[in-house]
């Protein structure tokens, strides 16, 4: 759908966190009023509805999860998050987290008590997941075969991180664990198959926000697999359910890794 410049301008001066939202529900609006394209007031009408009372709750869900672009097709996705998210997804449409919510926030429900997930498929993180409750993102951990290396050098033109130098007496790839983020780029450009994918699971960060007192999350210094990201997502919720007062947040809640049960 065509936006108009003053439309645009105006859409990009939303919270980034609820934009794609935004965008969407403007778009069914003017669709339902039979237009084709997006105007300033049209943006200015739905959002006198938005603020009337009771206009925002009404949009709330409870939960909100967001995925990066790798499931278009992205060249930098290290593991994906498509199926992942789709479980997660079912996880909080169970749990039922909105009528939690409505029970216990007395002041009315705004966006920022939704519970926040946010997935990456890889560490660009285009989704953010270092500032929502639960972050995650795609990773892949290189490792080396028995296939002798050449020594053309791509895996160090290709590592942002300088984690890879070429060992010439020995001929084959060093590899700097300390700083590899588990990108996968090696893996991709070695034309011997050198370097290999070792292993391939998802990093889990928990307890990030924005706001008055913003924080980054805190990472599990492990991979996990599917499952069992699964498993940590169940007991984050549970965690949060238990000990959330009048719509306190999870990352208000949680003040280190060891209160999940890992």
């Amino acid at each position: 759908m065509i936006w108009s410049d003053r439309a645009d301008k105006a859409l990009k001066k939303v919270p980034f966190f609820i934009r794609k939202k935004v965008k969407q529900k403007v778009e069914t609006f003017v669709e339902q009023k039979g237009k084709a394209s997006v105007d300033l007031t049209d943006v200015n009408e739905l959002k006198q509805n938005f603020l009337s009372k009771n206009g925002m709750e009404k949009e709330i869900k409870g939960y909100e999860v967001t995925t990066c672009f790798g499931s278009s097709g992205c060249p930098n996705s290290a593991n994906s998050c498509t199926e992942l998210a789709k479980d997660i997804e079912n996880i909080l449409k169970k749990e039922n987290i909105l009528s939690f919510l409505k029970e216990n926030v007395k002041d009315g429900l705004k966006f920022h008590h939704e519970f926040r997930i946010a997935l990456s498929d890889c560490p660009n993180a285009c989704s953010r997941p270092q500032i929502v409750d639960i972050g995650i993102i795609g990773a892949s951990i290189p490792g080396l075969s028995e296939e002798p290396c050449t020594l053309c050098n791509a895996c160090v033109e290709v590592c942002d991180e300088n984690a890879i130098s070429l060992n010439e007496d020995d001929e084959k790839p060093l590899i700097d664990y300390d700083q590899c983020l588990m990108c996968k780029k090696c893996i991709k450009v070695c034309p011997t198959q050198t370097i290999i994918e070792k292993e391939k699971g998802f990093r889990i960060l928990l307890g990030g926000r924005l706001g008055r007192h913003p924080r980054l999350a805190m990472e599990i210094p492990f991979l996990l697999p599917h499952d069992q990201v699964l498993d940590i997502v169940k007991k984050c919720v549970k965690f949060y359910k238990e000990n959330s007062k009048n719509g306190k947040r999870f990352s208000h809640l949680l003040t280190s890794i060891d209160q999940i049960e890992i």
